[in-house]
């Protein structure tokens, strides 16, 4: 999925999301977070939404048209969660502003929303140009809580669309501790392609996406593989919302 705002001569234009709270109340200091963080809805497109049955949960996959305006690399995207109480008539959320939708289906799944109720929908974007990009897709939006977010930086220009991202495992055994994910746009084309890089050293991680921002990166390192999956006995539910430079 593009990192920048889906191209007009090539997807439609998608409508403004609708969180659907407008007749519930909430604590005034949710209120008050919700309305900042998630007030200005007609900058916020839905790119994926899943509502249970029982209209307490809303899943969402937004993208957040005000990023390329702010800091240069803000990540555009942002997962939320809507919480109801049906009977109380109030409401919670909780969101996270992530770089990449994998990552934002991910922070979802593992907050309850079914894997397969979340697919991104297929015209509001650039398609993935191959298997590789969606294998890898698919694998962080069921193991990105394995993972601590680190830096992150996209670039929405013309000439070189690309999302920088550096990752942590948690499981500190992990033969590639920090891994980088570099996702590119081909304006031409239009479609993009996702690739995924092994590091030993956060220094290593953080300088091949110095290079590549430069254009002067060599090839991505494999990454290193465990023999047995070990999983982290314990992950945090959530990580703190990070500017770009931030470092884990």
């Amino acid at each position: 999925m593009s990192s920048s705002e889906p191209a007009s001569s090539h997807v439609p234009t998608p409508e403004a999301v609708t969180f659907d709270v407008d007749d519930l109340d909430a604590d005034e200091d949710v209120l008050l977070d919700f309305y900042q963080q998630l007030g200005d809805a007609d900058m916020l497109l839905s790119l994926a939404e899943h509502h249970t049955a029982d209209g307490v949960h809303s899943y969402f996959v937004l993208f957040d048209r005000a990023a390329t305006f702010g800091h240069p690399g803000t990540a555009a995207y942002r997962a939320v969660h809507l919480r109801r109480d049906t009977e109380q008539r109030t409401f919670a959320f909780e969101q996270a502003v992530l770089p990449l939708p994998a990552l934002a289906q991910s922070w979802l799944i593992h907050r309850g929303c079914r894997p397969g109720a979340i697919t991104l929908h297929p015209h509001l974007g650039p398609p993935a140009a191959d298997e590789a990009t969606r294998a890898l897709e698919q694998r962080l939006a069921g193991d990105g809580d394995h993972y601590a977010m680190g830096y992150s930086y996209t670039r929405d220009g013309p000439e070189d669309m690309v999302t920088i991202v550096v990752l942590r495992a948690l499981d500190e055994h992990a033969p590639s501790p920090f891994r980088v994910l570099v996702e590119e746009v081909d304006n031409d084309a239009w479609t993009y392609t996702l690739r995924e890089g092994g590091f030993p050293s956060v220094g290593e991680a953080l300088q091949w996406g110095k290079d590549r921002l430069a254009q002067a990166a060599g090839p991505l390192p494999p990454v290193r593989r465990t023999t047995v999956n070990k999983r982290p006995a314990v992950v945090p539910k959530s990580q703190p919302e990070r500017a770009p430079g931030r470092l884990f």
